[in-house]
């Protein structure tokens, strides 16, 4: 969640990082209009922060943008999915045993989701 608004500053060229350049960013440089991606992607995260009672800034968010649809493949989103719950597992192991069994989630929105491998910019851990 901070993280892309984090990524938010990377492209309004407000921060100087080596996260500048970080592969997830890769998904929202690759569309024609990355901060409006990021915006729309940040409003997914506003709503559902809203809907679960957590405080997200809204003010990070800049609501003028046109709705748009990124692929994502569904080996990278499993692959993301094993890599949240090993957090979970070593950060709050109460939470990972309510999605231990879970084969998969959904994604945000903006993502549609496609057959496919894990991205090539994906540094496997």
């Amino acid at each position: 969640m901070a993280r892309n608004a984090f990524g938010k500053k990377c492209f309004g060229r407000q921060y100087k990082s080596r996260y500048k350049n970080h592969p997830q960013l890769i998904r929202f440089k690759a569309v024609e209009k990355p901060l409006e991606a990021i915006n729309q992607y940040l409003t997914e995260i506003w709503d559902e922060a809203t809907r679960r009672g957590y405080n997200f800034d809204r003010n990070k968010i800049d609501f003028d943008f046109t709705k748009i649809k990124i692929e994502v493949t569904t080996g990278q989103m499993q692959y993301e999915f094993n890599h949240l719950l090993k957090k979970l597992e070593q950060r709050d192991p109460e939470r990972f045993k309510q999605f231990e069994n879970l084969k998969m989630v959904d994604c945000a929105e903006i993502f549609e989701v496609k057959e496919g491998e894990i991205e090539k910019w994906e540094i496997i851990s």
